[in-house]
């Protein structure tokens, strides 16, 4: 990851779709910004928005095994906000999401990060291959 001074943490273009959010007023701590906690379920509320307009959840979970956030800037409400999402990698069944979140109309992000979904069985909650229709909604997201 580049450092601070070296430009923006990440270019807009590289991330396949945006999902808007409208931050509450709950969002904001005690410090007056949004709380750094907040920023996960805005990313996980974007994907999984993105992949039930798709109709591409059926019987399988995605459970998060991994993630990571770096935060560059503050944001607070009424912020309206933009993440952004990509796809990283696309494994067997798991997929590793790349996200930036972004004021709305400001290029540079005050976040960005990855999470890792591994899809298993509702019922087992083992591990399974990644059904045709999701690896299609994916692959659509994949970074280039």
């Amino acid at each position: 990851m580049p450092k601070r001074d070296e430009g923006p943490l990440a270019d807009r273009a590289t991330y396949r779709a945006f999902h808007m959010v409208s931050t509450r007023w709950a969002d904001n701590d005690q410090y007056g910004h949004i709380n750094n906690a907040k920023f996960y379920e805005f990313v996980d509320s974007a994907v999984n928005a993105h992949l039930l307009i798709a109709d591409a959840l059926d019987e399988s979970i995605g459970l998060v095994v991994d993630s990571g956030c770096r935060y560059a800037s503050a944001l607070k409400f009424p912020d309206v906000i933009e993440v952004g999402i990509k796809v990283d990698h696309i494994g067997t069944s798991s997929v590793r999401y790349g996200f930036a979140v972004f004021r709305r109309g400001v290029a540079t992000p005050a976040a960005i990060g990855h999470f890792v979904h591994v899809y298993v069985d509702a019922e087992t909650r083992r591990p399974k291959p990644l059904p045709e229709k999701l690896r299609a909604v994916v692959e659509n997201l994949k970074a280039e």
